[in-house]
């Protein structure tokens, strides 16, 4: 959606629809206005860049300027205080250099790290002691070689220069000697009561050692009780395994063996701690062929699920449990009670035609639930996945890994109200940030003030600390000694890749103090509790090195486990409430989390998935539910919930279901840093504990005012071209070169310059759309790698984004409420052997390599823009203002050092990682060989958890990027022009059930706009 630049231009959605509904053949579009044609759309794909991109940003002080860099460009020094005299434990520089540390080159060290009490495994680049690059662990079960939004960003996270650097006692800088006496005195107290007033509350705990040390302190005060709560809690999972099995079990799926797959409002390609593995999983079977698998997908919030699916249903949540409900009778599971029959009688074909199509694949199907669905729905996959016997195949049963109780919720609100009641005399805060994520209805942070004495050790000052006693300075993971279990189970390490900036403690540090043995730090705790375990069936020593140098204990995933369905597990009523009552969605943030990462400028400036929204939330809504309730685009809008109201801008999100409006939360943070400051509104004002996800009941009313929201979706807009190109499994079949055009097919010899003789290595990039999820995962892979600087919002709002890659999100079909199907198509620089930007540029700045690259000579750059004009792909970036200002070299810690830092007035882009390319050449001389293929392996590319994209050298046959361009699919983006784009792509197949759409060839796809 674009930015209403005239707040009274309405967008007229009867001339949307009337404009589709002429379109012959398949058509593209990008977002609503593009559709409309309206007037100030037009004006901004007029300009040469976006809305005032070519201006000075008009009303930014310099305030907000330095607001938003915080983040990304003042990186602090260090200070603080040792834990006790008795940390002794350092990481130092060496006094003489080991021969195995080269100055300069790059180390890299196998770590973890957590969200949500799961490990995904991670390696840390890491330059002479300086951690500045995270990628993926490909031995590990949960990375596979890949890596998420929230590991990349990490680093980020490290070198905040507003992480807490000291101990508080009531906001008042302390030390850590005087908060251990108090804390001793304090635990001194509860002994004769065996600690009847101590409460620890934990985020999701899945580390084996904590979880020990968890239990010690509770042996040693068996009266103290624990309370775990996360806002992302999947508690419809356990409820649902218990109602299902009689016990608690987690369900793990592996999609490499579903041929048909029917995802019931679940983002398993998204969110999940087994999202990177289910990635490549879907991945792998979408190469197209008789055997390419077929996913179904039913959701309320539009999803990377959703958008790669072959068929798409959009209901609101409550309509999901009603075709749950006829998806489950149709397979014959007795005791269904059905749904309101108005909420599926308009999609019985299409459940006629799925039933089918599971009742063929018995033992290849799969039905994932999503964890916002209630326990019933999440028990009738149970009985499906059992009744289709899929159980042993695509689905497993095994223990869970993190202790998981009933419901966090009441245990937070038990808590409460002990603590409303002064019963509480010591409360223990490890991590998270209650205050702030409490639901509505738990009023946790006014019953924290009552509490005589409340510690919280995180990574923040936040909400909760300033309602604490004491505020302990806690350490980031990449300076952490640790473990954590990935979702299969396995134990993973966590090892630290530099000493504490700011002398924080890690929570085993904590639990180690409140147990009486300050002494022993991370790493003993780690050590010796898998000291007491088999470790491999080998001496412990050997064992653990080889622990720590994988980041993980081979074979110490948990097995599966068998499992007997109850009777009664379908039997469950069907969920309650009006069918045309107005329902709220809530949903964590998709780059901001459940607000821990609101400080974090790269997540807030990455766009989300599929709003490419940045810097913001918004109140997410279907076109005609926009329309029944009167209001516009980025109109400011009252959603009142149970007698509570906030204020969200309105954003109308084609695809999104009707009747329920979609709230993500994590942003409108009180007390966060300069960065995330006055990010958003609050959605944790209007959940409560009873429905964490969603619930009917929803009022909402237009204020008349609006808000400007920075969306980058049509920005550098190439409309009218034809650049996407998709087609069916039928049509793939019968011809696999559907994708290409007469005019890709452009004779060499059609050019006004002979051609270049490239000998040696040609470089050369592939994409392929089948894969892509639009994940954004390569973009921001490419930002941590490239030192690619943050902006802030009112740049962003101009079109100065500096990202090198930008992710185009397509829409496809005749009906601008719900599309037939949703694209990716990943765009970056493309290298063109006639590369038009060399052209035209008066200093011979962009030039030619001998390899293919299109490179950028920054101290040549004088900033006409030229190149950026002729580029056909805009896909140049331009540096208006000081992004990276001067800086002492102390405070550049987290830059890459084999790339340059660019400074004002310089055009950037994709430089295909030349700086890779290069230590790729130096080890291959020296060696005495020629570079590998595979060798090469560009930022984007490791980051990307399908492996959608591959490089390598084109002038070899034999390598992987080669064999890709030879693939019918292959095809260039803009070919006809004749600039030789060195990046191709593979069109996009999709496996449709021909009952639900008949096969129907379409004439050549028109791109509106």
């Amino acid at each position: 959606m674009n930015i209403v630049t005239n707040p009274d231009e309405t967008l007229d959605l009867d001339a949307v629809r009337a404009r589709l509904a002429g379109v012959k053949g398949q058509a593209y579009w990008r977002c609503l206005d593009e559709l409309a044609d309206a007037p100030a759309f037009a004006e901004t794909l007029r300009r040469e860049f976006p809305d005032r991109a070519d201006e000075w940003a008009d009303g930014t002080s310099r305030r907000q300027y330095l607001r938003v860099m915080g983040a990304s460009i003042a990186l602090a020094g260090f200070s603080g205080c040792g834990f006790g005299n008795n940390r002794t434990e350092k990481l130092v520089p060496p006094v003489r250099q080991p021969e195995s540390v080269i100055p300069g080159a790059a180390q890299y060290f196998a770590s973890s790290l957590t969200l949500g009490g799961y490990a995904t495994g991670v390696l840390v680049e890491s330059h002479e002691g300086r951690p500045i690059k995270v990628e993926g662990n490909d031995q590990h079960p949960a990375s596979l070689g890949a890596t998420d939004l929230f590991s990349q960003a990490s680093v980020l996270s490290l070198y905040d220069p507003e992480r807490s650097q000291v101990v508080l006692r009531e906001s008042a800088i302390s030390t850590l000697p005087n908060f251990l006496s108090d804390l001793g005195r304090a635990l001194e107290a509860q002994k004769p009561s065996k600690g009847a007033g101590i409460r620890l509350l934990t985020e999701t705990i899945g580390s084996p050692t904590l979880a020990s040390q968890i239990k010690a302190f509770l042996d040693l005060y068996p009266a103290a009780k624990w309370v775990q709560y996360e806002p992302a809690y999947r508690a419809s999972e356990r409820a649902a395994a218990i109602l299902a099995f009689g016990e608690d079990v987690e369900s793990r799926y592996d999609l490499s063996k579903a041929d048909v797959i029917l995802a019931l409002d679940a983002d398993f390609l998204g969110q999940g701690p087994a999202a990177l593995r289910y990635s490549r999983q879907y991945a792998e079977r979408r190469t197209p062929s008789a055997k390419m698998s077929r996913l179904y997908a039913v959701e309320s919030t539009p999803t990377g699920v959703g958008a790669v699916s072959d068929h798409r249903l959009a209901l609101k949540p409550s309509l999901i449990d009603a075709l749950a409900r006829a998806v489950a009778a149709g397979l014959g599971i007795e005791g269904v009670q059905p749904g309101p029959a108005a909420a599926v009688e308009d999609h019985a074909a299409w459940v006629t035609a799925l039933v089918k199509d599971l009742k063929a694949h018995k033992g290849s199907s799969l039905i994932i639930p999503g964890p916002g669905l209630p326990p019933a729905v999440h028990a009738l996959a149970h009985a499906m996945n059992d009744a289709l016997g899929n159980v042993g195949s695509t689905v497993t049963y095994a223990e869970p890994v993190a202790a998981r109780s009933d419901d966090q919720a009441a245990g937070l609100r038990d808590l409460t109200r002990e603590m409303d009641a002064k019963a509480v005399d010591l409360l223990v805060i490890l991590g998270g940030n209650p205050a702030y994520t409490a639901p509505a209805d738990i009023p946790f942070a006014a019953a924290l003030r009552k509490v005589r004495r409340a510690v919280h050790l995180s990574l923040e000052e936040d909400e909760t600390s300033e309602l604490c006693r004491w505020h302990v300075n806690a350490s980031h993971e990449l300076e952490s000694w640790g473990d954590a279990r990935a979702f299969d189970g396995t134990a993973s390490i966590v090892q630290p890749l530099i000493a504490p900036l700011y002398d924080g403690i890690s929570p085993f540090d904590f639990l180690a103090a409140l147990l009486g043995r300050s002494a022993v730090t991370g790493r003993d705790a780690v050590r010796e509790f898998w000291k007491g375990k088999k470790l491999g069936g080998e001496a412990f020593e050997p064992a653990w090195e080889r622990a720590v140098h994988d980041g993980l204990i081979a074979d110490s995933a948990t097995p599966a486990k068998a499992v007997t369905l109850k009777a009664e597990a379908a039997k469950v009523a069907a969920t309650s409430g009006a069918v045309d009552s107005l329902e709220i969605v809530f949903r964590p943030d998709p780059t901001i989390w459940d607000g821990r990462f609101a400080n974090n400028g790269w997540l807030q400036e990455l766009p989300k998935p599929l709003t490419k929204i940045t810097w913001d939330n918004a109140a997410l809504m279907s076109p005609a539910t926009a329309g029944r309730l009167g209001l516009k685009n980025e109109e400011q809008a009252e959603l009142t919930y149970r007698g509570r109201k906030v204020t969200a801008p309105v954003w109308i999100t084609p695809g999104h279901a009707d009747g329920c409006v979609t709230v993500h939360l994590g942003y409108g943070r009180r007390k966060v840093g300069k960065v995330g400051e006055g990010a958003g509104f609050n959605a944790y004002s209007l959940q409560t504990s009873d429905s964490p996800h969603t619930s009917p009941g929803l009022e909402v009313k237009g204020t008349g005012t609006t808000y400007p929201i920075a969306c980058t979706q049509t920005h550098r807009g190439l409309s009218g071209r034809d650049l996407l190109r998709t087609g069916t499994i039928t049509e793939y079949l019968a011809k696999p070169d559907f994708a290409r055009r007469h005019a890709d097919e452009m004779p060499a010899d059609e050019s006004m310059f002979a051609p270049y003789p490239y000998e040696g290595n040609a470089w050369g990039l592939t994409i392929d759309l089948n894969r892509c999820t639009g994940c954004n995962a390569c973009i921001l892979g490419c930002v941590s790698e490239n030192n690619i600087p943050v902006v802030g919002k009112d740049q962003v709002m101009t079109g100065r984004e500096m990202h090198w890659i930008e992710i185009d999100r397509y829409y496809t079909g005749e009906d601008a409420d719900v599309p037939e199907s949703t694209e990716f198509q990943p765009r970056m620089c493309m290298h063109c052997e006639n590369a038009p930007c060399e052209l035209v540029c008066p200093v011979a700045a962009t030039s030619h390599s001998a390899e293919g690259l299109n490179e950028m000579t920054y101290n040549r750059c004088v900033g006409t823009r030229y190149c950026g004009n002729n580029c056909p792909y805009k896909v140049r970036h331009f540096n208006f203002l000081e992004y990276n200002p001067p800086r002492p070299s102390s405070l550049t810690i987290l830059s890459n050092p084999d790339v340059t830092v660019r400074s004002r007035g310089v055009m950037e882009k994709c430089t295909y990682c030349v700086q890779r390319i290069n230590g790729a050449r130096i080890l291959a001389k020296e060696d005495g060989r020629e570079i590998r293929d595979g060798e090469v392996v560009t930022a984007c590319q490791a980051a990307c958890p399908t492996r959608a994209i591959t490089f390598g050298n084109i002038n070899d046959k034999t390598s992987e990027v080669a064999k890709l361009k030879a693939d019918p699919r292959s095809y260039g983006m803009l070919a006809e022009l004749n600039t030789r784009p060195r990046t191709s792509y593979l069109a996009r197949v999709r496996n449709p059930n021909t009952e639900i759409t008949p096969e129907a060839g379409h004439d050549h796809p028109t791109h509106l706009g």
